[in-house]
């Protein structure tokens, strides 16, 4: 085993998609860097949770994890679910140190794999300054991570595309249909929505429904197991490894 070990740490939901979507970003993960040992844990819904991964992991002598939340922003969970499983668990298995990385977004990495499923979908490069982008978030209540999607969009636009505007399934508007609307009653002609979630689900479902519904010519898929989300899960693991020291909260 190469370095401390990497926990990927998802959601979970009821919706099988999300799990297998999970399952199939580690494993391009591990496919990146063969010898890295990398785990998966669940916050809610599916097996393993995060605290039997971490008592294996003890059991079987490691030493140091990293533990990565699979999130797009700094929001609740980023902030209090993952730290207090972590740090409960570290109290617990005083033997195993644990550090709590940063989430994913933003990164440009996440832009590439956004724009990788635009053109997927059937967007093509040279339509960049004729099609307005919807960046479809699942929502949240925190205001920090509201305006981080707002920051993304207005920088996306600074690529070429005609429009990019921020959109979320819940907690906060427009929803993506309201986005997609407004686009084209401003004129815009072609109307992409790119979902800014990592797997299938509820939110994302509605995400969906809401492009359908207001005529959006372009409906992207979810990251899921893009390559470069996998290299930004690598990206995020070798920076937390090399910082010291432990994070105080999750120490015993």
């Amino acid at each position: 085993m190469s370095g401390p070990t990497l926990l990927v740490i998802a959601h979970g939901s009821r919706d099988p998609r999300h799990a297998r979507t999970v399952h199939a970003l580690v494993r391009r993960v591990r496919a990146q860097r063969p010898g890295l040992r990398v785990e998966t844990g669940f916050l809610d819904f599916n097996a393993p949770a995060v605290p039997r991964v971490l008592e294996r992991l003890a059991a079987e002598g490691a030493r140091e994890v990293v533990a990565l939340p699979l999130l797009l922003t700094h929001a609740f969970h980023a902030k209090a679910d993952i730290p207090a499983v972590l740090h409960e668990a570290a109290v617990r298995l005083p033997g195993l140190r644990v550090r709590q990385a940063p989430v994913l977004g933003p990164s440009p990495l996440l832009i590439n794999a956004l724009e990788r499923r635009l053109y997927e979908a059937g967007v093509r490069p040279g339509e960049r300054g004729s099609t307005g982008v919807v960046l479809a978030s699942a929502g949240s209540s925190d205001p920090e991570a509201i305006a981080v999607i707002a920051e993304i969009a207005r920088e996306w636009r600074r690529t070429g595309w005609c429009a990019v505007r921020p959109a979320f399934a819940s907690a906060s508007l427009p929803r993506t249909q309201d986005a997609v609307r407004e686009l084209r009653a401003e004129g815009v002609r072609n109307i992409a929505v790119a979902p800014y979630v990592l797997a299938p689900g509820f939110l994302p479902d509605r995400i969906a429904r809401g492009a359908r519904e207001a005529g959006a010519d372009v409906l992207a898929d979810v990251l899921g197991p893009a390559p470069e989300v996998a290299r930004l899960l690598l990206a995020r693991y070798d920076e937390c490894r090399m910082a010291l020291p432990l994070q105080p909260a999750l120490t015993a």
